[in-house]
């Protein structure tokens, strides 16, 4: 009895008690900041809420960043594969230092990446001014808009997916080779099931953090209306204009689409899942 007793000890609180911490701190930092923004929304009357959430300009501005934030999470389900894939099957030198750079847009601060992103591409920038002559402007556009998010997207889907290749047999690849499979077939049928869930939270990760994003893309941005303005900036806008009523209507559908959008991928990563299970 004594040791069934000192078995079924745990470090931490029952889970009653863990339970309740959880949704303490959940809902103090999350639920109730959220809900608060949805019943100040309700509060402003259908009419208002719809002038000032498809105003033309705030509506150029969602179809920049959702456009602009799934276009760069798809890039970098790409090439953050392609990366991850290089890290744990190939030994290079400079392995170690490419690892460590991964994580660089992480820890720089925001501002400090938007302004090296435009100093580098602006007409006048290192690789600005390759592309001038050619008459191809990428800062200040929306080409700028997206070259920021695919820059502090990247690391998400590779600290996503580098785990899973690095538990992932290699014994699985050389018996589909052994059997006659080709490259594709094997990465089609034995590799890419397996990837597939951490791929997808990668994605959801990297789209949710260029949805918000705000420092290091004002700067290369150019902030032009109807050209190059992001949504972050337009609620930014609206309480530097105390226009609160707009701020929220905006923030309101941010947080609708980014809810329905989590949610999609959610469910697809569910699916994989089961299907990869079975």
């Amino acid at each position: 009895m004594a040791l069934l007793s000192l078995a079924r000890r745990r470090v931490l609180p029952g889970f009653g008690p863990t339970l309740g911490f959880t949704l303490f701190y959940l809902s103090l930092l999350v639920l109730i900041p959220l809900v608060a923004v949805f019943i100040k929304s309700a509060g402003l009357g259908f009419d208002v809420f719809w002038a000032a959430a498809t105003a033309p300009r705030v509506i150029a501005s969602y179809k920049l960043s959702f456009g602009a934030a799934l276009l760069a999470a798809g890039i970098n389900l790409v090439f953050g594969l392609m990366l991850a894939w290089c890290l744990v099957r190939y030994d290079f030198p400079g392995r170690k230092l490419v690892d460590a750079l991964i994580d660089l847009p992480f820890a720089l601060p925001t501002a400090v990446a938007g302004i090296a992103l435009t100093a580098l591409y602006a007409p006048n920038g290192w690789v600005g001014s390759l592309f001038a002559p050619l008459g191809i402007k990428i800062a200040f556009t929306p080409l700028g808009v997206l070259l920021a998010l695919i820059f502090i997207g990247l690391p998400f889907i590779v600290r996503t997916v580098q785990p899973v290749l690095e538990d992932m047999e290699t014994e699985l690849e050389e018996a589909a080779a052994s059997l006659g499979a080709q490259r594709w077939t094997t990465f089609r049928f034995v590799v890419l099931p397996t990837l597939l869930p951490a791929l997808l939270t990668g994605f959801a990760l990297a789209f949710a953090r260029a949805v918000g994003e705000y420092g290091s893309v004002i700067f290369i941005a150019g902030n032009i209306p109807m050209v190059s303005e992001i949504t972050p900036l337009m609620i930014i806008s609206k309480l530097e204009q105390y226009d609160y009523v707009g701020a929220t209507a905006i923030a309101v559908v941010m947080l609708l689409f980014s809810f329905l959008l989590l949610l999609a991928i959610n469910l697809l990563q569910a699916w994989s899942s089961k299907r990869g299970a079975r």
